[in-house]
């Protein structure tokens, strides 16, 4: 064979002999149940059942390993393969490393010392701070969750806690009612306290209540803007009230609540009630303004413009087709039958599946929600049946009850009884004063919806306000410093020692009038010039929001912004105390009647939920309005 011969051949072989060592290393099978990582480089023929003789899968070598013994195989990789033998060194340094077929784990035992075990077995100390942190922990879940004092002595309850925690060994039912749920009280009081100290001026909503075991409570809310122009609400009460419900004794009862609190009440603005008489007397004897609640007041005008309708075929009419409605829910109501027909008819048609809404007299507007659910719902439940066989007011007048083209004679009817009752019920000269006043200073409104005759009259009465206000918080130490500071004093007195003269630097020639260091109070002209800027600034859009807005521009209207605050905080009903109600009815029920301490509802900073909704009845569509996350209930008494 030549040379070229003999070339040509060499890659084909060098081809076959690769070939056959992949071959072979394919054909070596892994060591079962190996942990060690010498295994990496050693396997066994698929005829070596047994598993006895180890083959190296670089150099295919037979090494002797009696009894699966690693040693020699070791060896064997470090004469031979020097290289992969100090690989595997660095491996098996390491904490943990993997194989073909198993993985090698370095795992480190301890046995617990006896200290420990004891200790796993041995309840917290009641001062340490684990039994604390669960103590809380559960306490606040009594409150927040509405959930019964007695519930710490149910044996599913107390079975939970010690799965989660065996070492925790839970105090009883009266440590909870009167350490636990008082402390979490007087820390959310400390918190609402912080809040309400700095107030200059607040508004007010109260209201009374019975609970379903007939127990009667008062609630008083307070309503203020703080220093960021935000709208805070606190619940500062919901009391055992078990007094006469007489006016004399709401206003005492609402002046010690003022005074529980350190409030003052000339900082008081206006206090939001609904139409009871003893509402009415209270605030008249503690001469308090008032401002009805809207929510009742429409309600009210709803109620009255139907009962007034003429001529009485009408009236009878609309009187029947209510009726008919109130039967309707009622047959829906208690028919379980009847409601998975509905159900059906609702995918059928493909109308919402939304439940029957009753009427409820306590409910505000629950009449008109009972009649468009009927009217959104009457295609199934015709199907069913058949198988079965301020700015406010100039609203209201101008654009929502103002009669248009097309409306029948009873919605004109309707119209003119709800404007006629809510024009005469509004046009007092107390409340016409406080409107225009809070309309004046919404950034929205302005003048817009005062009436022409009285525009200039609200001007000089928020200027007049505006120089008390700037008189009774004007600072004691400017009208010292000034007094001590002037020129006359020292002459009229010939025994005061007269100030030596300073000498005027130069620079004091380039101060500017703005940079005097004695702050006089502005004038009545400055007031009226600011206030007029303001009048004539371009208003935002009705869509702003008027907090924000004065915010904004504060530092351009700093006095009338004193206005604002006073004003814009009162609320246009007392809804606050209604939604807190509504709380509390979850919490003082007919089996939960434990009247000491009854419970809290704490929030972060003890705010109501802003806005509401409607709550209906059990086996209607309930609504469920926001709870106040933030009313505090305490109520006095003895354990039942």
């Amino acid at each position: 064979m030549d040379t070229r011969q003999v070339a040509v051949s060499c890659p084909d072989m060098q081809q076959t002999e690769t070939a056959t060592q992949a071959a072979q290393e394919e054909a070596l099978l892994p060591k079962r149940g190996g942990t060690s990582v010498i295994w990496l480089h050693f396997g066994f023929n698929s005829t070596d059942t047994e598993q006895k003789t180890p083959i190296c899968k670089l150099c295919y070598k037979t090494i002797p390993a009696p009894h699966g013994n690693t040693t020699n195989l070791f060896y064997h990789l470090q004469k031979a393969h020097e290289k992969e033998y100090s690989r595997i060194q660095k491996i098996r340094a390491k904490p943990s490393c993997g194989t073909t077929g198993a993985i090698w784990e370095k795992k480190n035992y301890s046995q617990p010392k006896i200290q420990q075990s004891f200790a796993q077995g041995t309840p917290y100390e009641k001062t340490s701070q684990r039994h604390k942190q669960i103590t809380e922990a559960i306490s606040r879940y009594i409150c927040k969750g509405m959930a019964p004092v007695y519930v710490v002595e149910k044996d599913s309850f107390r079975d939970l806690v010690k799965v989660l925690d065996p070492r925790y060994v839970m105090p009883g039912r009266k440590h909870f009612s009167k350490v636990e749920l008082p402390r979490l009280y007087d820390a959310c009081r400390a918190k609402v306290e912080k809040d309400v100290c700095s107030v200059m001026h607040y508004a007010l909503t109260t209201d009374l209540w019975t609970s379903r075991d007939t127990q009667p409570y008062m609630s008083v809310t307070i309503h203020f803007i703080n220093k960021d122009w935000t709208l805070c609400a606190r619940c500062l009460q919901t009391a055992y009230f078990p007094e006469d419900h007489t006016g004399g004794m709401l206003a005492q009862g609402l002046r010690d609540t003022l005074e529980s609190w350190g409030l003052q009440e000339c900082h008081l603005v206006c206090v939001t009630t609904d139409n009871a008489t003893n509402n009415i007397s209270a605030m008249e004897l503690n001469q308090w303004e008032r401002l009805q609640c809207f929510g009742h007041r429409l309600q009210l005008a709803i109620e009255n413009a139907l009962k007034a309708l003429t001529p009485v075929s009408t009236k009878q009419a609309v009187e029947r087709a209510v009726g008919v409605c109130k039967k309707v829910v009622s047959a829906f109501s208690k028919s379980w039958k009847k409601k998975r027909e509905l159900a059906k008819a609702q995918a059928v048609l493909g109308l919402p599946p939304h439940q029957l809404i009753h009427e409820s007299p306590t409910r505000w507007g629950s009449r008109q929600m009972m009649i468009d659910r009927f009217l959104e719902q009457e295609k199934a439940l015709s199907q069913v049946l058949l198988a079965d066989k301020k700015p406010v007011l100039h609203l209201f007048n101008n654009e929502i009850l103002s009669q248009k083209d097309g409306d029948t004679e009873l919605t004109k009817a309707v119209k003119d009884g709800v404007l006629k009752y809510l024009n005469e019920k509004y046009d007092d000269h107390a409340t016409n004063n406080l409107l225009d006043m809070a309309t004046l200073v919404d950034p929205r409104f302005k003048t817009a919806y005062i009436k022409e005759e009285r525009v200039e009259f609200i001007k000089m009465r928020a200027a007049a306000e505006l120089v008390d206000m700037v008189g009774a918080t004007a600072p004691e130490s400017a009208q010292t410093a000034a007094a001590s500071s002037s020129p006359p004093a020292a002459e009229d007195d010939p025994e005061l020692p007269r100030p030596t003269k300073k000498k005027k630097s130069l620079g004091s020639y380039f101060k500017k009038a703005g940079q005097s260091t004695t702050h006089s109070h502005p004038s009545r002209a400055s007031i009226e010039l600011e206030l007029s800027m303001y009048l004539q600034t371009p208003g935002p859009d009705s869509e702003t929001d008027p907090l924000e807005r004065w915010k904004q521009h504060e530092t351009n209207f700093p006095l009338v912004a004193r206005l604002a605050r006073k004003y814009l905080c009162i609320p246009a009903t007392s809804s606050s105390s209604e939604r807190a109600f509504s709380a509390s009815g979850n919490i003082i029920t007919c089996i939960n009647n434990e009247r000491w301490w009854i419970g809290q509802m704490l929030a972060d900073s003890a705010t109501l939920a802003s806005g509401g909704g409607q709550q209906m009845d059990e086996g209607e569509g309930r609504q469920e309005e926001e709870r106040p996350e933030a009313g505090l209930v305490r109520v006095s008494g003895e354990l039942n």
